[in-house]
């Protein structure tokens, strides 16, 4: 029957998800209009090294690999909050018209349009859908100094970030109750949390621009390699959800980003 409706279950782990946001970022209709006929900015994260490598692969026409590793700032490791120094990351990719440019981030920040693309992930996301980010810079890091300009601009502003760094609080009022100036004692790094407000695109929003009619999280956590992993139910037409499957099939595997050296203070 036309109105036939299915549903599958996939698990992913968090570089899995990684690559599924990447997949659903690099599909969005403003994202493919500014690779073709604008700017897109891409800050520093892990799951923006994801996001990089698939517009990249879309701009091209061909896979690209980037040194993910170094493709990072503020990292969450077992030793607590770490930065990755300066000297061991790369920069961060700009592209324009599709093509990438070698101009510094805070020239490209201030030429952005509403028709552009600023992408930054998040370290955390709340039940609101309010994402929230981490900063170990007095200054703010790149998200203090580029958000007045993204915002008064109307930038499109694009949040990729994963389930896994859902927390049970409202990110408004803990962001309330930190600040460098704050901590007494830190595991690694002292940091402040901002409140950040765009287009935040979890496993759940990727999944529905790659086709799923809905998609809702049913489990979470994992052990043997599967720590951190998020169970999903996506429902639809049972075609496209077998193109869905196909896809996450194909990403099953992915292999965790390992950064190459940390300052944990």
């Amino acid at each position: 029957m036309a109105n036939e409706k299915g549903s599958i279950v996939i698990s992913l782990t968090p570089s899995e998800s990684r690559r599924l946001i990447a997949n659903g970022v690099a599909n969005l209709d403003v994202v493919q209009r500014a690779l073709k006929h604008g700017t897109i900015v891409i800050g520093l994260g892990t799951t923006n090294a994801y996001v990089a490598e698939e517009l990249l692969r879309s701009a091209s026409g061909t896979k690209r690999e980037l040194e993910k590793q170094r493709y990072a700032a503020g990292v969450i490791t077992a030793e607590g909050l770490c930065v990755v120094p300066k000297e061991a990351r790369i920069n961060e990719i700009i592209l324009r018209n599709g093509a990438v440019s070698e101009e510094r981030i805070g020239d490209a920040i201030e030429t952005l349009t509403a028709d552009d693309v600023f992408i930054k992930g998040a370290n955390a996301l709340d039940a609101t859908g309010t994402a929230g980010i981490l900063m170990a810079n007095r200054l703010g890091g790149t998200i203090g100094a580029a958000l007045g300009s993204v915002m008064a601009r109307g930038v499109q502003f694009i949040i990729p970030v994963g389930l896994e760094k859902t927390i049970p609080y409202s990110i408004v009022d803990a962001a309330k109750r930190v600040g460098i100036e704050r901590c007494t004692r830190t595991m690694g790094w002292p940091v402040g949390l901002m409140p950040v407000h765009g287009r935040v695109i979890t496993e759940l929003e990727a999944l529905k621009i790659l086709g799923a009619d809905d998609a809702f999280p049913i489990g979470a956590g994992g052990i043997n390699g599967g720590e951190g992993s998020v169970v999903i139910c996506c429902e639809g037409n049972p075609e496209t959800l077998e193109e869905v499957m196909t896809l996450v099939r194909h990403l099953k595997g992915e292999a965790p980003v390992r950064v190459v050296s940390t300052d944990c203070l």
